[in-house]
Order: structure tokens, then sequence, then C-alpha cells
């Protein structure tokens, strides 16, 4: 183990808390799209965990096919269940009486201690490999010779789906080869090897049947699950002996491509821990690099989290030419390859850790989606469409080239491989080529209801009906148009130049006649077809503030900061609307229909703690008192709570409006993690980007 890497400890009382420790959910990924996933106490709660969940069309058509790895010890003729499942009747068995410590790092190891046996078992996954192992170790301090039986559960199933074997019978076949067994299913195709190193597999096909998930009953979604058990392999130790073996887990689409794998793979328990701590080393340059680059920046372990955190967003992806380029998935467990999400994260998962090359990848993959210059709000998980029914991912787009430039001064690959996609963007939203979107004749963006960010539908209505011009869009708008203006006058594209800055003057000028509330003392959240402003309080207006290119003049930023932190700021981000709208929902829970309904009326985002900071440093200045006061009161209680809390070593994608704020939604998600990092590296302890000075001086 080396010495930047992070640890979660969980031992002694704190192992008692059964339901709090349910709720304690550690996730591993593979820097394919796929992941391993579980709680602390061995439970899968969520038909998204499991222990092998591969990408098999990376990072899309995510299987979830071994469900779990069960343990029993046999000590004579007793035999002592490790493993625990929950069943509609409860939690059978309750082999989890039997941890003695749990801890995360970075890998999750859990150590079992019964009648002077101690069992440990780690984790981990192989960086670019659809792949988990099991490292086992095994202390007899008994005369006698003991067992360990592991049982290998399948699923085989899609991420998002649930098998009812009555209903969709699925069919494993098996073939053994010694201590290697394969196994095929039709439906949907896939080949799963299991290989052990040491040990005996035996044959003996079971179902477990109506495996509940209670997070998914709590979130009003399908909670019974049957899993296959095709067999068990056996590793014994004699008395008085220390034992270790392993167990891998191959998978794929392709039978041919699984084996090879599964035979590239190390044959013996020492290699195995090799790669073990090969992948140790990997997430230890990953740090060492980030601390490296930001001298008087002190290792923390909820700094450090955060850091391997934006590593499992990043990952590899094929292309509509097979070719492997990089991508961001927004959020683990459920989220796809979201365009918004994206380019919002991008500067705090790539470019405040100096990932550079990756951020370049990332470009190249949208624009080889992009249409019409549009690029596209998602790319589906099954069949690898892509959907353009947003108009803000090409506005964070910009934005996000804007930060790549600040951070590298790299015009060349702008020019050669982005240039085009941005004056195009930029012509059609003119021309009003695109459905739903285009520029209306005062310079602001005209959009249809769901264009936006707060998109959700409830019984076939938008649950934040936002048709119109959405302040954001306006603000990211003028955003593109300065952006574009620079780097035409950086390109000496003279008459393009003063076309974007024509545009963007009009929209300024529009943008402040039509958007000030003067009672409020804010801007309008929408302002509608008929020129009406919406008043409702919400935090889409701190984005006029906090981009580059503002389009507000001091006085009023500072007005907008402080109506948004009086009306909005919780301790792990701002609430969506204020708690005296009648709209308003304090907690989300519930089916998906309540949830929808709560999900941007009140509910809590943490991401736009990075704007929110950014932009009241802005109107405060960058003095000391100001950093320090911006830290502790708006980033610290997140930061370095909420990598402990519930997604292990993460920031959860939502909470709830109302104290305590819950959090809710995904255990992971990109934007939560990546905005708030931006802000404490850039804002806070003012790493700012190397050329962001020659950038922005372009404008003067």
């Amino acid at each position: 183990m080396l010495g930047l890497t992070p640890q979660i400890r969980i031992k002694g009382e704190e192992l008692s808390k059964t339901d709090e420790l349910l709720g304690k959910e550690w996730l591993i990924t593979n820097g394919l799209g796929g992941y391993a996933s579980s709680t602390v106490l061995g439970v899968n709660t969520r038909k998204y965990h499991g222990m092998l969940v591969a990408a098999f069309h990376p990072p899309r058509k995510r299987m979830v096919c071994v469900a779990k790895l069960d343990e029993e010890l046999k000590l004579g003729n007793i035999f002592y269940q490790l493993y625990a499942n929950e069943f509609p009747g409860g939690i059978y068995p309750r082999g989890f009486q039997f941890i003695e410590e749990f801890h995360l790092a970075p890998f999750p190891t859990y150590v079992y201690a019964l009648q002077n046996v101690k069992v440990s078992k780690t984790i981990f996954m192989p960086h670019g490999k659809n792949a988990t192992i099991a490292l086992y170790t095994v202390e007899n301090g008994n005369a006698s010779e003991v067992e360990v039986h592991v049982f290998p559960i399948l699923a085989c199933r899609h991420f998002h789906a649930v098998v009812d074997r009555w209903r969709n019978p699925s069919v494993f076949a098996q073939k053994i080869h010694g201590r290697k067994v394969e196994i095929n299913v039709e439906a949907p195709k896939a080949t799963v090897v299991m290989e052990a190193v040491h040990g005996v597999y035996h044959k003996s096909e079971k179902w477990l049947e109506k495996v509940y998930f209670r997070e998914e009953h709590a979130r009003g979604e399908s909670r019974l699950d049957d899993w296959f058990q095709p067999g068990f392999f056996t590793f014994k130790v004699e008395g008085k002996n220390c034992g270790k073996f392993a167990l891998l887990a191959v998978a794929d689409q392709d039978k041919a491509s699984t084996e090879e794998t599964a035979d590239k793979m190390p044959a013996a328990v020492y290699d195995l821990e090799g790669l073990y701590e090969a992948e140790v080393e990997r997430r230890e340059r990953l740090l060492s690099k980030f601390y490296e680059d930001h001298g008087i920046l002190e290792a923390k372990d909820w700094l450090s989290w955060l850091v391997l955190a934006a590593d499992a967003f990043i990952v590899e992806a094929l292309g509509k030419a097979v070719k492997a380029g990089r991508s961001v998935v927004a959020g683990y467990h459920w989220f796809e390859e979201w365009g918004r999400d994206t380019f919002i994260a991008l500067p705090g998962l790539m470019l405040t850790t100096g990932r550079f090359e990756d951020a370049r990848r990332v470009f190249l993959r949208f624009n080889e989606y992009s249409s019409g210059g549009l690029i596209p709000n998602f790319i589906s998980d099954l069949d690898g469409q892509p959907v353009y029914n947003c108009v803000d991912a090409t506005l964070w787009f910009v934005n996000a080239v804007l930060q790549y430039l600040k951070y590298t001064g790299d015009f060349a690959f702008v020019q050669a491989n982005l240039w085009e996609t941005l004056k195009t963007f930029v012509e059609n939203m003119v021309k009003g080529v695109h459905t739903d979107m285009r520029v209306d004749g005062d310079g602001l963006i005209l959009h249809g209801s769901r264009m936006t960010w707060m998109d959700t539908i409830v019984d076939g209505k938008p649950a934040t009906p936002r048709e119109g011009k959405a302040v954001e869009v306006q603000a990211l708008w003028y955003n593109t148009l300065k952006t574009l203006e620079f780097l035409a006058k950086k390109f000496r594209e003279t008459n393009e130049a003063e076309k974007f800055a024509s545009l963007a003057e009009k929209a300024r000028v529009s943008f402040n006649e039509k958007f000030w509330n003067s009672e409020k003392n804010c801007l309008f959240d929408v302002v509608d077809m008929q020129g009406r402003g919406d008043p409702s309080i919400r935090p889409n207006q701190i984005l006029a503030v906090s981009l580059d290119f503002t389009v507000l003049d001091k006085a009023k930023s500072r007005m907008v900061v402080d109506v948004v932190r009086r009306e909005l700021l919780t301790p792990y981000g701002l609430r969506t609307l204020a708690r005296g709208d009648p709209r308003y929902m304090g907690v989300y829970q519930g089916d998906r229909r309540n949830r929808d309904l709560a999900y941007h009326n009140g509910t809590v985002w943490p991401w736009l703690l990075g704007p929110f900071t950014t932009a009241y440093l802005k109107i405060e200045g960058y003095g000391g008192y100001a950093r320090e006061y911006a830290f502790k009161n708006f980033l610290a209680p997140l930061l370095t709570q909420q990598v402990f809390r519930v997604g292990l070593g993460n920031i959860s994608e939502i909470f709830d409006g109302d104290p305590p704020h819950t959090p809710r939604g995904c255990i992971a998600q990109a934007w939560s993690v990546a905005e708030p990092l931006r802000a404490y590296v850039e804002d806070i302890m003012l790493f700012r980007p190397k050329f962001e000075g020659e950038v922005l001086g372009i404008l003067g």
C-alpha cells in the first residue's frame, strides 16, 4: 500500500448498525463503464448492484453478469454462512454478523472472523477489462482443516432489468474444465468464464428466487429478482495454516472474446496479487500527479477520494468507426453518456486534474456525434443512438472548449477539430434550422418546454415547464457568442468576429431589458413567448454571474448572488426552488411520479455549488478571508462529509431540500464531484488556469 491512497474503515460497534450500513455502498470501476458495487454488509440492495457489471460495448450495454460471490465456512460438520441476502420476508442468512472489519483502500475488503478462523476477501477490477477478481486469505487457527465454499451467483441481464425465471426463463449452459467453468446464456446473449486459483469446482445448479432490493422498492421500481447459482468452488486450508486463493470472473457478449480475456489473465495467486498492486499503483499515480501539479495542496483523504472519484467517470468509448475514444459516464449506477453532464463536468474531471489528452478525446467523441452543430443530449445505453432533444448541451460544450483553452492554450486542436462545428451551431441557431430551438428576433434563444436540464415529465406534462427563454440558456448563449468572437479574432476571421460580436451585444441588451425582476432584485427564471417573466426563485440564474463572459453588471450580479444564497443555499448544494413557493417539494422519495415532481422543484443539487462559489468570489473578491469563508460555508460540508456517507468515496446526485438533506438518487454523480472540485481548486486554492489571462485577454 502506497502513501497517498485514502482509506475508509468500519469496524467494532459501527458494524452493528445494520440499517445504516445497508445504506453505505461501495463502487469500483474498470474504465469501460463496467463496475462492481454492493453495500458494506455485502447485501445487494439495488438491481444495479453486482460483482461484475460488464459493459459489452464500452461504455454501453451494461449487464449484471455476476450478481454476487457468497461464501460459507465448513468446520467439521458445521457450516457457517458468511453471506447475506434479502428476501420479502427478511434477510437470510445474516452472515454479516461475522464481519470483523470492512475497509475501502481503495478497493473493498471484507474481514470475517469466527471459531479461530479469519477470512479476508478483497475485490478489484483490472483497468480496461470486463473482469472482477476476488482475492482470499484464510487464517486457520484450529488444529483441524477448514473448507471455504464460494458460490458465484449469476443474473446475466441488462442492468435496468430484473429476472422472473417463470415468465422469461433464462437457460444457463455450463462447460466445466477443471477449476474453470464457462457459462453461456442466449437471451440476452452473454458468456461468463469463472476460474479459481487452487480449489475444486462442483456443479450444483439451483435458483434463488425473489431476491428483494429495498432501494428499488423505495424508488417504486422493480424490486424482485431471480438469481442462478451454477455450483460452487471449494478451497481447503490445513490446521494452523494460512492459505491464499483467488477467483476470477470475466464476461462479454462474444464467447471468443470472453475466452481470450480469461486466457490472458494470470493463473497464480502471486501474479493476481501483482495485478492488484498495479491497480493500486495506477490510482496512486493519479494522486501523485494531482498533488505535484498543485504544490501547496495538502493531501487529505476527502480530496484524494474526489480525485479517484473523478477517474471513475472517465471511460473508454467505442465510436461510430469502432475506434476507441473517451467519454464520461454521467452517474453510477444507471446514468448513460449525457452531453450536458459531460461538458459541465469536464473541467473538474479532466482539466483541474491535468488530464488534457482525455479531454481532447472526449471533445472528439461528441464532435463525431454532432448533427448540424448540435451535441447530443445523451447516447442510449441500449442501442447507442444519439438523441438531440436539448438546447444547452452544445452551449456547455462551447464553455468546456473555453475552459480547455484556458488550461492548455491549445488553439491548434480547437481550430483543426472543433471550430467548424462551433460556427455551424451558431449559424443554424440563427437560421432556425433545429426543431424547438432558434434565435428569436431579440437575439435570445427561444426553445421548447423540455429543452433545458429541468426536463422531467409527469402525466405527459413537464414537471417544470420552461418553454420560452430560460435564464441559464441565455447566459450560456452570450458566453458562447463571446467565446466564438475571441476565437474568430485569434484565427484572424475578422468578418466572423464582427458577426459574433454583434449577436452577443444584441443578446446582452435584450437580456438586461427582459430578465431583470426589479421586485425581487434578481432574474426571472424564464421569459415566455409573450414576454412575461416567471418570478420563480431558482438557481439557474447563478450562471449569469459565474460564467467567464457575464451578461450582468457587478451591481446586479451581487443582488443575484444574495438572493440565491438567501433562498436556495443548503449545506450540500442549491435547492431548485425556493421553500416559500407553493410548488416546493422538500423530500425526494416514493414512486417515479413523485420523485419526478420533486426532482427540480426543491431537490438540492450539489453540482450547483461550483458555479455558486465561483459567482460569490467574483463578487466578493479572492482575498484570503473571502476564500476561507466560501470554503467553510459553501463547500466543506459537502466535500469533507459526503464522501463518507452513502456512496463511499463519492458524492451523491441529489439531496432532499428539507433538513437533514438526505442523499438521494445516484450514489456517484460526475458533476456532483467535478464542479465542487473545480471550484475548490480554482477559486478557493487559487490554482488558476495557466493560459487564462492570455485567452480572456484577447477580448480585453
